[in-house]
């Protein structure tokens, strides 16, 4: 699937998020069918890595459960538990309101949340993540994101950042790198990005998309 350039792109950048959304998800799919396993691995320790140099034990790590090809970060979560990290998952609440994160252990049982995604139960206990680690469906090396379209991680990191100090991590397969990601007002970069191949970051926050 060939992903266009920015100058092919529409000038609306709802558009153009439209347009690299579909032709991404694709080429995630092919990347997922070919490389799930090895890249997996490879971002576990890239991951475990990045957060041992800025972020050691105990702190709060917020993960995903990968749906739609996402690259699969539960081998991660299985070692950070064992690194006495707490690792987290996030759980979409109520409309347009910031996600919140409840903690979670290997084995443990888990229910459906929105969009059928398997959360923890709510028994589990919420907790206020240091670092979230963000699905996404392409990347630029400016430090910024597109994800599914939703806003979800967008309002979430908003918030978590009027809070106080949280790092962004974007997971990624190398190929899902584009030139330019359109970005809108709302849009939050990350603070580093890891793909099977390379980290990304630190990204300044004051830099130009």
């Amino acid at each position: 699937m060939d992903i266009p350039f920015s100058e092919d792109l529409p000038e609306d950048p709802r558009e153009a998020k439209r347009l690299l959304r579909r032709n991404l998800r694709a080429a995630r799919a092919v990347m997922a069918h070919a490389a799930a396993p090895v890249a997996a691995r490879k971002v576990r320790d890239r991951v475990l890595a990045l957060l041992a140099a800025h972020f050691p034990p105990p702190k709060c790590v917020a993960a995903y459960w990968p749906t739609s090809h996402e690259l699969d970060v539960r081998p991660l979560m299985a070692s950070l538990v064992e690194r006495h990290y707490t690792v987290l998952l996030p759980v979409v609440t109520v409309g347009a309101a910031p996600l919140c994160f409840r903690r979670w252990q290997p084995g443990m049982k888990l229910v459906e949340g929105a969009h059928g995604i398997p959360v923890p139960p709510p028994e589990s206990g919420e907790a206020r993540p240091d670092v979230v680690l963000l699905p996404l469906v392409g990347f630029d090396r400016h430090g910024y994101r597109l994800g599914q379209g939703g806003g979800h991680y967008d309002r979430t990191l908003a918030a978590l950042r009027q809070q106080g100090p949280v790092a962004a991590i974007g997971i990624a397969y190398a190929g899902q790198e584009i030139d330019r990601v359109p970005v809108e007002p709302h849009d939050q970069p990350l603070d580093w990005i890891v793909t099977e191949a390379m980290t990304f970051g630190p990204f300044s926050r004051l830099e130009s998309p």
